[in-house]
């Protein structure tokens, strides 16, 4: 995939996983294009490793699994930056 398909998948990825996960993240729209771009890359391997597929392209199974990757990482992210 081009740098061009990755920053769409990034975009669309880490705004659906901010979606279904508000909270206090914060970062604006490249926070979320990060967010978006490693959910990918987890997405991906996570969706190798266990054997339900990987990111190709830009399709809807793409969307989902970095989706669902950018989920995992916006999880720990927020364990992590807790303010308390």
């Amino acid at each position: 995939m081009g740098i061009f398909t990755w920053i769409v998948l990034g975009i669309l990825a880490g705004a659906l996983a901010k979606w279904i996960m508000p909270g206090e993240q914060g970062g604006g729209i490249l926070a979320t294009m990060v967010l978006g771009i490693v959910g990918a890359f987890v997405g991906g391997y996570l969706g190798k490793l266990i054997g339900i597929g990987s990111v190709q392209g830009l399709n809807f199974g793409s969307i989902f699994t970095a989706a669902a990757g950018a989920l995992v990482v916006l999880f720990i992210y927020s364990k992590i930056n807790t303010k308390k």
